[in-house]
């Protein structure tokens, strides 16, 4: 009998009904329990094992989609207090740096992203923006930089020559980052330690994705997802990382 390819996922697609737009979705890491282990587990992005400087995939800073996700962010920096942010003072040269590619990134502070607190910090370690959040009671959408908030999740368009979209959203791989990724030491979506949430990610991730995607559409998804779940010939594929450890 042959067998499932090691690396298989299943994805469903659908048309938008309002634009010329088809949508389609990883429902294999949709419907898995991965969760973020910043902090608890979470080796980072560095070329071995660093789970002690508690830096997440903040080591080499936040690319940004345009000038828009810069601007917004910048916004949010002038909201940060020095309780919130521990390096504040050094914010004063700008948040943002140009990279020799011409991209644009948050600057570098002591060998991690300008906006993340380290463990000395009296606020604990972590992202300043994601603290302003939680202290004025407002979701971390609007405030951090796109690919930060929507990390593991990964939004990819593709435009046809009629101007019709096919937008893909999966999870986030090595791939993604360019080839540095291939030197990473670890990275979650490939790690079994990150798939231990209590819920699926199609949940856990409710508002991210609507934030990709518009809430009829995940309601769309999640109709689904859940038609699927209700049916007795269910047949939901593992996730690989899931497959590999059994």
């Amino acid at each position: 009998m042959t067998s499932i390819p090691p690396d298989a996922h299943e994805w469903v697609s659908f048309d938008d009904e309002n634009v010329q737009r088809t949508w389609m979705f990883d429902v294999t890491f949709l419907e898995s329990n991965w969760t973020c282990i910043f902090g608890h587990g979470c080796q980072g992005v560095l070329t071995g094992p660093t789970p002690e400087l508690v830096q997440g995939c903040c080591s080499y800073g936040a690319h940004f989609t345009d000038d828009a996700d810069r601007e917004r962010v910048e916004l949010a920096a002038t909201r940060l207090t020095d309780d919130q942010w521990q390096f504040k003072k050094q914010a004063s040269r700008g948040t943002t740096r140009v990279k020799r590619s011409g991209e644009i990134v948050t600057r570098l502070v002591k060998d991690a992203c300008i906006f993340l607190n380290r463990p000395d910090f009296h606020r604990g370690p972590g992202c300043a923006l994601h603290v302003l959040a939680m202290d004025s009671g407002e979701s971390y959408i609007p405030l951090k930089p796109d690919v930060c908030w929507q990390l593991p999740l990964h939004r990819d368009d593709e435009v046809a020559e009629s101007g019709h979209v096919v937008t893909r959203i999966g999870q986030w791989d090595r791939r993604d980052w360019g080839d540095g990724g291939f030197d990473f030491h670890w990275w979650c979506t490939e790690s079994p330690d990150a798939f231990v949430g209590a819920t699926r990610v199609i949940d856990s991730m409710r508002n991210e994705l609507i934030a990709m995607a518009g809430e009829d559409v995940y309601e769309r998804l999640l109709a689904y997802v859940s038609h699927r779940a209700e049916l007795p010939t269910r047949t939901r594929l593992a996730h690989p990382v899931l497959r590999r450890r059994r």
